[in-house]
C-alpha cells in the first residue's frame, strides 16, 4: 500500500469474542494501515491482548453501559481523533471480516476522485459459503449491484468530516445502525458509493436454524426502530418492510384462521397459495440475479419464512418502546 494511504487512512475494527476470525481481521488490517484501533465490547477470549500483540491501539469499552456496534464505532472514532485529529479518512471494519489486499487504495482513490461522496464501500463475500445453508444465504445477501446506494453495511470507508457532521451513530440503535446513520449522511447532501471491487471476506460461521431465526428477529427489531426514526420522511425508510411483515406474518394468517370455519378450510388453502406465489416471485428474482436454481430456491424459501421471526422482532421493539425498556443487543450466537 502507498505511503499516502498509510498516512491518510486508519482502520477501526470492532469485536466481541470473535476468536480466530478477529485474528484474521487484525492481521489483514495491520498489513494495510499504519494505524489500527481495535474496540472491544467485553470479550472474554483474549481478543484485546491479541490486538495489543500486533501493536494495535486497543479501546476496551466500559461494561457498565450496554454494548452496541454503534457505541463501539463512536467511541473508537473519538479515541482515534484523540491520537490523530487531522486524519481525513477512516475504514470501519467488523471483527468477523478481513480486508482484501488493495481495497484501502481503491477506496481512497474513489473518495479522492469524487468529492461529493462521503462513504465508499466495496463487495463483501462470505468466506465459507458452502459450509452451511446459512452461510450461503449471507453470501447471496452480500451480493449487491455497484453504484450509488442509499446505505452501506457497517464496513465502509468514510471522510472524518462526514462522520463528525453526522454526529456518528445512534448508540441506542441495536441493529441496522448503519442504515440509520446513512440516512442522516445523505440528508447532509453526501452520496454513498458501492464499488465493483472486492473489499472484505466475511465469516458469519452460522450453523444452526436457531441462530438464523434469532438474527431474523433482530432484523425485525431493526426495521421497526429505524422506521420509527425515519419512516415519516420522504423515503418512508423501512416502512414498507414493516408493513410486509405485519401483513404476511400476522394479518393474513389471522384472517385465514378466523374464516376457516366459515369457508370449510378454503381460506387456509388460499393463504397457502398466496405463500406459494410469494415463493415463486422470490425465486424469479433470484434467477434474474443470475443465481443457480438451488441458490434461488434457498433464497426464496428463507425470504418467505423470514417474516415470521421478523414479526417477533417488531413486537419486541414495540414492547420495549411501550415499557420504556432499554434497547439492548439481540445476540444470535
Amino acid at each position: 500500500m502507498s505511503t499516502v494511504a498509510e498516512q491518510n487512512v486508519a482502520i477501526i475494527a470492532i469485536g466481541r469474542n470473535e476468536g480466530e476470525r478477529l485474528k484474521s481481521c487484525l492481521r489483514a488490517a495491520v498489513r494495510d494501515a499504519a494505524t489500527v484501533l481495535y474496540v472491544d465490547s467485553g470479550s472474554t477470549d483474549g481478543s484485546a491482548d491479541f490486538a495489543r500483540s500486533l501493536n494495535c491501539h486497543v479501546l476496551e469499552l466500559d461494561p457498565s453501559r450496554p454494548f452496541t456496534a454503534a457505541r463501539a464505532r463512536n467511541e473508537g472514532f473519538a479515541c482515534l481523533m484523540g491520537h490523530a485529529p487531522d486524519l481525513p479518512f477512516i475504514q470501519f471494519l467488523d471483527g468477523d471480516c478481513d480486508l482484501m489486499e488493495g481495497w484501502i487504495q481503491k477506496g481512497l482513490e474513489a473518495l479522492t476522485q469524487r468529492p461529493d461522496v462521503g462513504i465508499v464501500s466495496g463487495q463483501v463475500r462470505e468466506l465459507y459459503p458452502q459450509r452451511t445453508i446459512y452461510n450461503k444465504l449471507c453470501d447471496l445477501e452480500w451480493q449487491q449491484p455497484a453504484g450509488e446506494v442509499r446505505s452501506s453495511g457497517g464496513r465502509f470507508m468514510i471522510r472524518t468530516e462526514v462522520f463528525s457532521a453526522a454526529r456518528g451513530f445512534r448508540a441506542d440503535v441495536i441493529a441496522a445502525e448503519d442504515d440509520e446513520f446513512c440516512v442522516r449522511v445523505r440528508q447532509l447532501g453526501w452520496k454513498i458509493l458501492l464499488l465493483d471491487a472486492p473489499m472484505a471476506r466475511h465469516d458469519i460461521a452460522m450453523t444452526r436454524f436457531g441462530e438464523w431465526w434469532r438474527r431474523a428477529t433482530r432484523t425485525g427489531h431493526a426495521f421497526a426502530q429505524v422506521a420509527a426514526l425515519h419512516g415519516g420522511g420522504e423515503e418512508r425508510y423501512f416502512v414498507k418492510d414493516c408493513r410486509r411483515i405485519w401483513v404476511w406474518a400476522l394479518l393474513l394468517p389471522l384472517l385465514a384462521l378466523c374464516l376457516a370455519l366459515f369457508t370449510h378450510g378454503i381460506s387456509l388453502i388460499v393463504l397457502l397459495c398466496a405463500y406459494c406465489l410469494q415463493f415463486a416471485r422470490n425465486f424469479r428474482y433470484g434467477r434474474q440475479r443470475g443465481w443457480g436454481i438451488g441458490d434461488a430456491c434457498v433464497h426464496a424459501f428463507f425470504t418467505m419464512i423470514f417474516k415470521f421471526p421478523a414479526l417477533l422482532g417488531l413486537l419486541e421493539y414495540h414492547r420495549r418502546q411501550r415499557r420504556g425498556t432499554a434497547f439492548t443487543i439481540i445476540e444470535y450466537k
